[in-house]
């Protein structure tokens, strides 16, 4: 049997697809014509068909056209194509989910374009920026000090955000910056520190800085950035 000939008008309606993206995928030599009838125009054989279910396909994932032809054209592997594609797709949900956190919080807050600025900066840093925060932030609160328990309350306050964190874990990991890099907090927590570590006392003034707020802010948000049971509000520091 002779292989049929489809004209772009033909393939436009067995593919749904317009005829002006048919021709401009043939300009571009992602659907090649393997004949041309005697007047000039186009015609393509039937694997045109399965080529542009494919190249739909693809383009709908977000494959661009460069790629695309390589991989008609069997100059790229497809599995390697998809799993370029899919980390490209992971980094851009990332950059999605931060995003999202920051309009949520902004749009709770009521933030100026200040606090704007400086949330989108805080949700964006990288891990190791990240870690880089908070080992001063600890080092700020427990630095110098010799109490034997301190080196792993400073593991358990600190907050890893997941690879792929949920939506309220950026936003409490925006939080939670904000608030380590707040002078007056972390005066407050070597405050707590320094009378631990002197004698367990629980006289008022220590309390009294044990009962802060900001205190306990820290642990709320530490236990939903880290995915724990909501946290145990008395204790030190």
């Amino acid at each position: 049997m002779d292989d049929p000939r489809y004209s772009i008008g033909e393939l436009s309606r067995r593919t749904g697809l317009t005829v002006k993206t048919i021709r401009f995928y043939s300009d571009r030599g992602i659907l090649a014509p393997s004949g041309r009838t005697a007047s000039g125009h186009r015609r393509y054989g039937a694997d045109a068909l399965a080529r542009l279910e494919l190249v739909r396909t693809l383009r709908e994932l977000g494959l661009g056209l460069a790629t695309i032809r390589k991989v008609v054209e069997s100059e790229a592997a497809l599995p390697d194509v998809a799993e370029a594609h899919l980390r490209a797709l992971e980094a851009q949900i990332h950059v999605l989910r931060l995003r999202h956190a920051v309009l949520k919080a902004v749009t709770r807050r009521g933030s100026t374009p200040e606090e704007i600025t400086l949330m989108h900066d805080l949700a964006k840093l990288t891990e190791e920026e990240r870690r880089r925060l908070i080992d001063d932030f600890l080092d700020a609160v427990f630095g110098g000090l010799e109490h034997p328990g301190f080196a792993g309350i400073a593991r358990s306050m600190t907050p890893e955000l997941p690879e792929s964190p949920a939506v309220e874990q950026v936003d409490a990991w925006v939080e939670l910056a904000e608030l380590v890099r707040d002078p007056d907090f972390r005066a407050l927590m070597r405050r707590l520190a320094e009378g631990y570590d002197a004698a367990p006392r629980r006289d008022l003034p220590w309390l009294g800085i044990a009962d802060d707020p900001r205190r306990e802010r820290y642990l709320e948000l530490l236990a939903v950035i880290n995915g724990w049971a909501a946290p145990d509000q008395r204790r030190v520091p």
